[in-house]
């Protein structure tokens, strides 16, 4: 009753303020979440994909409509009103609901026909996606998937809030209104220059790591927090002063010599093709890894397809990656 009663809410000062100027639509509330994440008019707009003055006169178009003021702008940062504030949740309830109800006509109609929005973090789609996509494909002719790459803290909130259908994302991950399908474990193995000479058998020993640099993403990814653990289970330090952007960046610093690194196996068989540059080491007695899993709205009405395709993902990993990955059946978050 509480979203119910916020939608009804909603529509009676939609009313109201309806007698002095237009209603607000769906896309500018869409636009208002938007901002009201990145804080930043520009940074919103380069999400969305639209030019930066089309979301500045939609956003003046939803202040007149509510006869409201939702932000604070200034050349550094767009921040919300208390205004904005009060209005934030219910209008993310509202674009939950909306996509709900896309997703319920999608489901009346034929769900494997339509598009679906799926999200990936940048360290797992570009090295995943290209393995199953064609056994999606293949299995369901019809759908389509709008793929988008964001962090996987942007990811969880873009489900709740309706930007996504699904994500892939990393785990740890708790939140009741998430059903979560764990698909698969994927080993984190050092990678090093060749003149380190640290592989002897291409093994190194736990207890071997205690002391070591190394050299990680930036605190925006969550590789970032998986080998901050493991540096502080094991002894070792991430390298604070050098950090990487992306997965290529910390493979070229190591190339350079400026560090070791742990990168995720599926990345290595993607893209290490010169082994004369680099050492791919496993460590032994370690629990190096990081689990993955396939996200989506508890109660969304294509919530069986979700199920099928998660099914489908672990199929198709163990069949043609049972060397690099580890499928996890029967198994919740």
């Amino acid at each position: 009753m509480a979203i119910e009663n916020a939608i009804a809410g909603w529509g009676h000062r939609q009313t109201r303020q309806s007698e002095a100027g237009t209603m607000a639509t769906v896309k500018q509330i869409q636009y208002f979440l938007a901002v009201a994440e990145a804080q930043s008019i520009r940074r919103a707009a380069d999400r969305l994909d639209v030019a930066q003055p089309t979301l500045s006169t939609q956003l003046s178009a939803l202040e007149k409509s509510l006869g409201v003021t939702l932000f604070e702008r200034s050349r550094r940062v767009t921040q919300l009103t208390p205004a904005g504030r009060e209005l934030l949740s219910t209008a993310k309830q509202l674009i939950a609901k909306w996509h709900e109800l896309q997703e319920l006509a999608h489901t009346l109609s034929d769900t494997a026909a339509t598009t679906h929005r799926l999200g990936v973090p940048p360290t797992l789609g570009p090295y995943l996606l290209p393995n199953i996509v064609p056994a999606i494909h293949q299995k369901f002719e019809r759908l389509k998937l709008y793929v988008r790459e964001e962090q996987p803290s942007q990811l969880e909130g873009g489900v709740l809030d309706g930007r996504y259908d699904l994500a892939l994302v990393p785990l740890p991950l708790s939140n009741d209104q998430l059903a979560i399908e764990v698909l698969f474990r994927e080993p984190l193995l050092v990678i090093a220059a060749k003149e380190a000479g640290l592989a002897v058998n291409g093994k190194l020993r736990e207890e071997q790591l205690a002391g070591m640099s190394i050299l990680g993403l930036d605190e925006r990814h969550r590789l970032h927090q998986e080998v901050q653990r493991i540096c502080d289970r094991t002894g070792a330090r991430i390298n604070r002063d050098y950090e990487g952007t992306s997965l290529d960046t910390l493979r070229q610093m190591v190339v350079m010599g400026m560090g070791i690194a742990l990168l995720p196996a599926l990345y290595i068989r993607s893209e290490i093709h010169r082994p004369e540059e680099l050492d791919v080491i496993k460590v032994e007695g370690a629990q190096l890894f990081r689990e993955h899993a396939l996200i989506f709205r508890a109660g969304s009405p294509v919530r069986h397809l979700y199920q099928e395709l998660a099914q489908l993902i672990r199929e198709r990993m163990g069949e043609a990656f049972s060397d690099v990955v580890t499928p996890i059946y029967n198994r919740s978050a």
